[in-house]
Protein backbone atom coordinates (compact mmCIF):
# COMPACT_ATOMS: atom_id res chain seq x y z
CA UNK A 1 0.00 0.00 0.00
CA UNK A 2 1.30 3.41 -1.02
CA UNK A 3 1.31 5.92 1.79
CA UNK A 4 1.29 9.62 0.92
CA UNK A 5 2.38 12.19 3.44
CA UNK A 6 0.91 15.65 3.06
CA UNK A 7 2.82 18.57 4.50
CA UNK A 8 1.58 22.08 4.98
CA UNK A 9 3.38 24.65 2.90
CA UNK A 10 4.88 27.53 4.78
CA UNK A 11 4.14 30.95 3.44
CA UNK A 12 6.45 33.83 4.13
CA UNK A 13 6.30 37.39 2.97
CA UNK A 14 8.66 40.25 2.46
CA UNK A 15 7.86 43.89 2.91
CA UNK A 16 7.84 45.75 -0.41
CA UNK A 17 10.41 48.27 0.79
CA UNK A 18 12.83 45.44 1.58
CA UNK A 19 12.81 44.27 -2.04
CA UNK A 20 14.48 47.48 -3.26
CA UNK A 21 12.32 47.17 -6.38
CA UNK A 22 9.92 50.07 -5.79
CA UNK A 23 10.41 53.81 -5.76
CA UNK A 24 10.03 55.78 -2.56
CA UNK A 25 7.17 57.63 -4.25
CA UNK A 26 5.25 54.37 -4.70
CA UNK A 27 6.00 53.22 -1.15
CA UNK A 28 4.85 56.60 0.21
CA UNK A 29 1.59 56.19 -1.73
CA UNK A 30 1.00 52.76 -0.20
CA UNK A 31 1.65 54.21 3.26
CA UNK A 32 -0.87 56.99 2.63
CA UNK A 33 1.55 59.87 3.09
CA UNK A 34 -0.39 63.11 3.33
CA UNK A 35 1.91 64.92 0.88
CA UNK A 36 0.63 62.70 -1.94
CA UNK A 37 -3.08 62.98 -1.13
CA UNK A 38 -3.73 65.39 -4.03
CA UNK A 39 -2.63 62.72 -6.53
CA UNK A 40 -5.27 60.05 -5.85
CA UNK A 41 -8.87 59.67 -4.78
CA UNK A 42 -8.86 56.36 -2.89
CA UNK A 43 -6.27 54.60 -0.77
CA UNK A 44 -5.19 51.15 -2.00
CA UNK A 45 -7.02 49.22 0.72
CA UNK A 46 -10.19 47.14 0.85
CA UNK A 47 -12.15 49.71 2.83
CA UNK A 48 -11.72 52.31 0.08
CA UNK A 49 -13.69 50.28 -2.43
CA UNK A 50 -17.05 51.04 -0.80
CA UNK A 51 -16.76 54.73 -1.63
CA UNK A 52 -15.27 54.00 -5.05
CA UNK A 53 -18.20 51.73 -5.95
CA UNK A 54 -20.75 54.24 -4.67
CA UNK A 55 -19.21 56.97 -6.84
CA UNK A 56 -19.08 54.94 -10.06
CA UNK A 57 -21.84 55.12 -12.60
CA UNK A 58 -21.93 53.99 -16.17
CA UNK A 59 -24.84 54.69 -18.48
CA UNK A 60 -26.86 51.77 -19.85
CA UNK A 61 -25.64 52.75 -23.33
CA UNK A 62 -21.98 52.57 -22.27
CA UNK A 63 -22.60 49.21 -20.61
CA UNK A 64 -24.16 47.89 -23.83
CA UNK A 65 -21.18 49.11 -25.87
CA UNK A 66 -18.71 47.49 -23.46
CA UNK A 67 -20.58 44.20 -23.56
CA UNK A 68 -20.91 44.30 -27.35
CA UNK A 69 -17.21 45.00 -27.90
CA UNK A 70 -16.16 42.21 -25.56
CA UNK A 71 -18.52 39.75 -27.25
CA UNK A 72 -17.02 40.69 -30.60
CA UNK A 73 -13.46 40.32 -29.32
CA UNK A 74 -14.26 36.88 -27.92
CA UNK A 75 -16.39 35.75 -30.88
CA UNK A 76 -13.75 33.38 -32.31
CA UNK A 77 -13.10 31.66 -28.98
CA UNK A 78 -14.91 28.95 -27.09
CA UNK A 79 -15.72 30.57 -23.77
CA UNK A 80 -15.97 29.06 -20.34
CA UNK A 81 -19.33 29.59 -18.63
CA UNK A 82 -17.73 31.96 -16.10
CA UNK A 83 -16.44 34.23 -18.87
CA UNK A 84 -19.84 34.27 -20.62
CA UNK A 85 -21.53 35.03 -17.33
CA UNK A 86 -19.14 37.90 -16.58
CA UNK A 87 -19.66 39.46 -20.00
CA UNK A 88 -23.45 39.08 -19.69
CA UNK A 89 -23.38 40.73 -16.24
CA UNK A 90 -21.82 43.94 -17.55
CA UNK A 91 -25.20 45.46 -18.48
CA UNK A 92 -26.43 45.15 -14.88
CA UNK A 93 -26.02 48.43 -12.94
CA UNK A 94 -24.91 46.41 -9.89
CA UNK A 95 -21.94 45.03 -11.81
CA UNK A 96 -18.53 46.67 -11.51
CA UNK A 97 -15.12 45.80 -12.89
CA UNK A 98 -11.68 45.51 -11.39
CA UNK A 99 -9.37 46.27 -14.25
CA UNK A 100 -5.67 45.83 -14.72
CA UNK A 101 -3.48 45.76 -17.74
CA UNK A 102 0.00 45.24 -18.95
CA UNK A 103 2.23 47.24 -21.19
CA UNK A 104 5.30 45.60 -22.56
CA UNK A 105 8.36 46.61 -20.59
CA UNK A 106 11.78 45.35 -19.73
CA UNK A 107 12.71 43.23 -16.73
CA UNK A 108 9.25 42.23 -15.48
CA UNK A 109 9.09 38.83 -17.18
CA UNK A 110 6.17 36.45 -17.67
CA UNK A 111 5.64 35.81 -13.96
CA UNK A 112 4.61 39.43 -13.42
CA UNK A 113 2.04 39.04 -16.20
CA UNK A 114 0.50 36.01 -14.46
CA UNK A 115 0.75 37.67 -11.02
CA UNK A 116 -1.28 40.67 -12.19
CA UNK A 117 -4.02 38.48 -13.65
CA UNK A 118 -4.27 36.26 -10.57
CA UNK A 119 -4.22 39.29 -8.26
CA UNK A 120 -7.08 40.91 -10.17
CA UNK A 121 -9.19 37.75 -10.08
CA UNK A 122 -8.54 37.38 -6.34
CA UNK A 123 -9.41 41.01 -5.70
CA UNK A 124 -12.70 40.59 -7.59
CA UNK A 125 -13.53 37.54 -5.44
CA UNK A 126 -12.64 39.39 -2.24
CA UNK A 127 -14.77 42.39 -3.23
CA UNK A 128 -17.76 40.15 -3.98
CA UNK A 129 -17.39 38.62 -0.52
CA UNK A 130 -17.15 42.08 1.05
CA UNK A 131 -20.02 43.55 -1.02
CA UNK A 132 -22.31 40.56 -1.75
CA UNK A 133 -24.98 42.80 -3.29
CA UNK A 134 -22.53 43.73 -6.08
CA UNK A 135 -21.14 41.70 -8.95
CA UNK A 136 -17.43 42.28 -9.53
CA UNK A 137 -15.94 41.24 -12.86
CA UNK A 138 -12.16 41.01 -13.31
CA UNK A 139 -10.97 42.60 -16.56
CA UNK A 140 -7.50 42.33 -18.02
CA UNK A 141 -6.33 44.31 -21.03
CA UNK A 142 -3.05 44.07 -22.80
CA UNK A 143 -1.49 46.97 -24.64
CA UNK A 144 -0.08 45.35 -27.74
Amino acid sequence: MLKIQVRKMKKTGIDLKDTNQFSQFFLDYLEGKEELRDFYTHRPELGSFKEAIENKTLSPESREILQSVLREQYSDLELEDAVKSNIDALTDPNTFTVTTGHQLNLFTGPLYFVYKIVSTINLAKKLEQTFPEKRIVPVYWMAT
